[in-house]
């Protein structure tokens, strides 16, 4: 009887026990030949870079969960997330401010960088950091220029005429313009070999180009011409400093009668230090690298053009951070109007 009741027992266990083997058993092949078929179906695209694989979870994402996607990948989800939200943000329209980067960038021909692009839009009512706009310009693949240095030198110091004192130094920067004028000499490469000599007149308080000339050769009265078209247009009141460096167009006799006809007072750098006409030495690396950018002109007709353009430019558009990223012709206004407000 107890021998009936332990086989009765026995077969009692067996039946409740085999369901739940079996059952587990039969689930787990079941799960584990999905995965295996899933990973054999992976194994001939073998995504290489990492997009690929950003790709293909994308695709299969409603089929296969993308955790178990991600691990047999070898990606994580995070990256997979992240590189989504990504696509999205690229896939949306740009937003206002990166349009007007981009417009401000392509407008100004590559002379921007994200200082005065920030500027730029921050005067169209966009409140942007310099690092967005650095992402922007990377993101459309857009690099600015870069100042180059020049070889040619124009100053003839050893002409034993007499030079004049350098009037700026140990004096604070002018406060109005028409207070002192700073002029220079530089050359400009010719197509087919030779040099331009480009000859101009900057007001020191607002940088603005007020004269220049441009000439096939360096003649005593390529200075003079300049300085006359810029007393003509300005206009400046008596006591006018006109500064330079000590070569030889300087000190003709032409150039100091001009001077004495104006009543302006001559000034000249140190021999030897360029950090004297620093100013004038600035304008002369913008332009080369804004205008000509590595190029060359063709002639001198093709000069006089592209120079009046670009001065005008200079003048009228092109934002200085010495004068809080206003344009010479607009700093002059700013001027005005403050003096207007508080009358010396």
């Amino acid at each position: 009887m107890a021998a009936g009741r332990s086989g009765s027992g026995s077969r009692q266990r067996r039946p409740s026990a085999r369901p739940r083997v079996a059952g587990a058993a039969g689930r787990e092949p079941a799960a584990g030949a999905r995965g295996g078929r899933f990973k054999k179906s992976l194994g001939h695209l073998q995504p290489r870079d990492a997009v690929s694989r950003y790709r293909f979870i994308d695709r299969h994402r409603t089929q296969v969960s993308v955790r178990r996607l991600c691990l047999l990948l070898q990606v994580a989800p995070s990256s997979y997330y992240a590189w989504r939200q990504r696509r999205q943000r690229r896939q949306q329209p740009a937003p206002a401010w990166e349009r007007a980067v981009v417009r401000a960038f392509q407008r100004h021909g590559r002379r921007y960088g994200t200082c005065r692009l920030r500027a730029e839009v921050h005067a169209e009512g966009h409140r942007v950091g310099r690092w967005r706009i650095r992402r922007t310009l990377a993101a459309h693949g857009l690099r600015a220029q870069q100042p180059r240095s020049f070889v040619p030198r124009t100053t003839d110091s050893g002409h034993g005429q007499r030079v004049a004192p350098n009037r700026l130094l140990g004096q604070p920067r002018p406060t109005a313009p028409n207070q002192v004028w700073v002029g220079d000499i530089t050359c400009l490469p010719k197509q087919g070999g030779g040099w331009l000599y480009l000859a101009s007149w900057q007001d020191a308080c607002s940088r603005k180009v007020v004269g220049w000339d441009v000439r096939e050769s360096m003649p005593e009265d390529l200075v003079s011409e300049a300085l006359r078209r810029a007393l003509v247009v300005r206009q400046p009141p008596v006591g006018l400093i006109v500064h330079s460096d000590q070569g030889s167009q300087y000190t003709a006799t032409r150039f100091r009668d001009l001077l004495a006809d104006h009543g302006a007072r001559q000034s000249m750098s140190r021999r030897g230090n360029c950090y004297d006409n620093a100013q004038a030495e600035s304008f002369w690396s913008r332009l080369k690298t804004e205008l000509l950018d590595g190029g060359r002109f063709p002639g001198l007709e093709e000069a006089r053009l592209e120079l009046s353009h670009y001065i005008a430019y200079y003048n009228d558009e092109r934002r200085h951070s010495a004068l809080a990223y206003r344009s010479p012709n607009r700093f002059e206004t700013h001027l005005q109007s403050m003096s207007e407000k508080c009358p010396a």
